[in-house]
C-alpha cells in the first residue's frame, strides 16, 4: 500500500464497503459521542467520516490534536446506517472504521477557523492565506479558476489560435496607467517596465506573420485599487490578422458563451451574436458604458415635455444652455411616496440636491408629486411616453448630461435593485462599440485619447485630417457582462502615417512617438497586415462565475486594497547593498 493513501477523501462509495483503505488529510472537525470519536477528514478532493474507538491505536493522541492537524489512518470502509447517511456528501453513504492512526503534523492554535467559514477580517485572512485557502468556498473558487483557464485554452486552440509568450521586462510607455519600473543593474540610470498589457508585442507578432495569437498574460498596472481591480492580473490576450471588427466578435463570442455556459451552474447565457450598443446610446440609455442588462430600465430624454412648461426649475435649466437636457429614469412598480422619498434621500447622500419624481398616487387616483402638480395635464402624456401607468413612478435628472450621466446611471441601478427588477439567474452580454477616438481632458486642457491609442479611427487618415477630433469614432469595443467590463479591444492602426497623425492630435510630437513606439512604427513601415484583438480579464470572468463581488476571492495570493502582500510582507525595504548594485537611492515623496 502507498505510504500515505490508497484513496482520496472524496473517492469512497458504497461499492467500497469491506475494503481496507489508507487515507491522509486534515482534521476538519471532531465530534465525541460517548466514547466514539468521529472525525471529518479533509483533503483537496473531499471529506470522509472516520470512526475511532478508545481501543484504536493512537486514539489518545488524536483525541488531543487540534483541528487542521494532518493525520494518516488505516481502516475498513463500512456502510452507514440508514439514519446516519449524509446525502449532502458524495462519500456520505460510508465511513471508515479506523484501525491505526498516525499524526503527521500537529496544528497550533488557529488564527483563522476553517470549518464553518465564519466572516473574518480581511487582514487576518490575507496574512494567513494558506489557512483561508483551505476553506471550502475559496478552495472551490481557485479550482474553478484553473478549470476556466483550461477550458479557455482548449476553445482557443479549437479555433486555430496558437499560444505565444511575450516579454515581462519591457520599456516604459506613456499611455495608460502608471508603469511598475524595474531598475537595471547592467545599465545604470535606466529602467525596465513590467507590461501593462502585451499590446505592442502582440501587434508585432501579427506584423511578423503569425495569424491567430493568444496568451494567458500577466499584466501589471500601478493604479488605485478597488474590488474588481488589482495591481497584477491575468487576461486572455488575443490578436488576429486580416480581420474586421465583426471577425473578432465572431471568434470570441463562442469562447465567452461556452465558458459561461459550462461553468455558470445552469444560469441562462445570452446566445451569440451578442447585442451591439454604440457608446453614446449606452450612455443615454443606461448612464454607463458597462450596462447591466439584467436591469430592464432604459432612461429617456424627456426634455421636450418640460421645455416652456409649467415646472419652472427644469424649464430654466433647459433655457440656460442648449446642451442641457432632462433625463427620466422609469421606475416600474415604484409608485409610492415612501419609495420616492427613499430615492430622494439616497440622491442627497450621493452629494446631489435631490431627485425629482412623479409617482402614481392611489389616494388621488392621479400622478402625484411636485413635478406632476406643476406640469398638470402633460404629466399624463409624459408618463405614457415612458410606458408607465398605475403603480409606477419616474425620477428625473436635469443639466448637462456630460456632468450628470454617471449619477443618472447610478439612480437607474439603485431603482432596479431596490424594486428587485433584475433577473439574477442569467449572464447578459453585450458589445459596446463606436467609442470616441478622442476626448477633452479638463485636467490637461487638451484633446487626449479616450481609449486605446493604437486603435484605427473610423474613416482613417481622412477623418483625422477633416473632422473635429471629438466627433471621430474608433473601431474600439468592450465586452460587458452583468455590469462588468470584461475586456477592451480594437481594430488596430497598422499604418505609420495614421499613427503619427493620431498622436499629433493628442499632443504628442512625432519625435516623442518615434522614441516611445519606434519599434512598432518601423515594423509598420515594412508591411503590416490589418489586424485587431482584445483581452478579456480572467479574474473578472472567474469572479462572475463564482458569484463573488471582489477578485481577491478568486486569486490564490492577492494583494490587499493598499497593494500589500500581507503574507510575504511586500513591498518591503531592501538592503543598501542591493540599492547600490542597482545605482539607485530612495528620495522623499514629492509634495503635491
Amino acid at each position: 500500500m502507498h505510504a500515505y493513501r490508497s484513496h482520496t477523501c472524496g473517492a469512497l462509495r458504497a461499492s467500497d464497503a469491506g475494503s481496507s483503505v489508507r487515507l491522509s488529510g486534515w482534521v476538519h472537525r471532531k465530534r465525541d459521542h460517548g466514547g466514539l470519536l468521529f472525525i471529518d477528514l479533509r483533503d483537496h478532493y473531499g471529506l470522509t467520516q472516520l470512526v475511532l474507538h478508545p481501543e484504536t491505536p493512537g486514539f489518545e493522541r488524536v483525541e488531543r490534536v487540534r483541528a487542521e492537524s494532518v493525520i494518516r489512518v488505516d481502516g475498513e470502509v463500512v456502510l452507514r446506517e440508514g439514519s446516519t447517511v449524509n446525502a449532502n456528501l458524495p462519500t456520505g453513504e460510508v465511513e471508515v472504521r479506523v484501525q491505526a492512526v498516525e499524526v503527521l503534523s500537529e496544528a497550533a492554535e488557529l488564527p483563522l477557523p476553517v470549518f464553518g467559514e465564519p466572516e473574518y477580517p480581511e487582514e487576518i485572512r490575507l496574512k494567513h492565506r494558506y489557512l483561508d485557502l483551505r476553506r471550502e468556498t475559496l478552495h472551490k473558487n481557485i479550482v474553478l479558476r484553473s478549470r476556466v483557464i483550461q477550458s479557455i485554452r482548449n476553445r482557443m486552440f479549437q479555433q486555430g489560435f496558437l499560444e505565444y509568450q511575450t516579454p515581462i521586462l519591457t520599456a516604459s510607455s506613456p499611455e495608460g496607467a502608471r508603469d511598475f519600473l524595474v531598475p537595471s543593474r547592467l545599465h545604470p540610470e535606466k529602467f525596465y517596465a513590467l507590461p501593462q498589457a502585451p499590446q505592442q508585442f502582440k501587434q508585432l507578432l501579427m506584423v511578423s506573420g503569425f495569424d491567430r495569437y493568444f496568451q494567458i498574460a500577466p499584466c501589471f498596472r500601478d493604479e488605485d485599487l478597488r474590488a474588481d481591480r488589482s495591481l497584477e492580473f491575468y487576461q486572455l490576450d488575443v490578436e488576429m490578422s486580416f480581420v474586421t471588427q465583426e471577425d473578432v466578435f465572431a471568434a470570441i463570442e463562442p469562447v465567452m458563451h461556452g465558458v459561461f455556459e459550462e461553468f455558470g451552474e445552469g444560469k441562462r447565457v445570452d446566445a451569440y451574436p451578442f447585442q451591439r450598443i454604440p457608446y453614446r446610446e449606452s450612455i443615454a440609455k443606461y448612464g454607463s458604458d458597462k450596462p447591466d442588462l439584467r436591469n430592464p430600465i432604459e432612461m429617456q430624454d424627456v426634455s421636450e415635455h418640460f421645455r416652456d412648461g409649467g415646472f419652472g426649475l427644469f424649464n430654466k435649466i433647459l433655457a440656460a444652455d442648449p446642451k442641457n437636457r432632462v433625463w427620466a429614469v422609469p421606475a416600474p412598480t415604484g409608485g409610492s411616496r415612501a419609495f420616492c422619498d427613499r430615492m430622494n434621500s439616497w440622491a442627497q447622500g450621493e452629494g446631489q440636491p435631490g431627485l425629482g419624481y412623479i409617482f402614481w398616487s392611489d389616494d388621488q387616483g392621479a400622478w402625484g408629486g411636485p413635478i406632476a402638480k406643476n406640469l398638470g395635464e402633460p404629466a399624463d402624456a409624459l408618463m405614457k411616453a415612458l410606458g408607465l401607468g398605475q403603480g409606477d413612478a419616474a425620477f428625473f435628472v436635469a443639466g448637462d448630461p456630460n456632468s450628470f450621466y454617471k449619477f443618472a446611471g447610478s439612480a437607474r441601478t439603485r431603482v432596479g435593485t431596490e424594486l428587485k427588477l433584475l433577473d439574477e439567474d442569467q449572464f447578459r452580454f453585450c458589445w459596446i462599440v463606436d467609442f470616441p477616438m478622442f476626448e477633452w481632458s479638463d485636467e490637461e486642457k487638451k484633446v487626449d485619447f479616450s481609449h486605446n491609442p493604437f486603435s484605427m479611427p473610423q474613416g482613417e487618415l481622412e477623418a483625422l485630417n477633416t473632422k473635429d477630433p471629438l466627433d471621430i469614432l474608433a473601431y474600439q469595443y468592450d465586452i460587458v457582462c452583468n455590469g462588468y467590463e470584461l475586456c477592451s479591444g480594437a481594430i488596430r492602426n497598422h499604418k505609420a502615417e495614421i499613427m503619427l497623425k493620431a498622436f499629433e492630435i493628442a499632443g504628442y510630437d512625432a519625435s516623442v512617438v518615434e522614441d516611445q513606439f519606434g519599434g512598432m512604427l518601423n515594423a509598420f513601415r515594412y508591411g503590416a497586415p490589418p489586424h485587431g484583438g482584445l483581452a478579456p480579464g480572467i479574474d473578472r470572468i472567474v469572479m462572475l462565475l463564482a458569484g463573488q463581488q471582489a477578485i481577491r476571492e478568486v486569486i490564490a495570493f492577492p494583494l490587499n486594497q493598499q497593494g500589500e502582500d500581507l503574507l510575504m510582507s511586500a513591498p518591503s525595504p531592501v538592503q543598501d547593498k542591493q540599492m547600490k548594485e542597482l545605482h539607485i537611492r530612495t528620495a522623499p515623496p514629492i509634495k503635491v
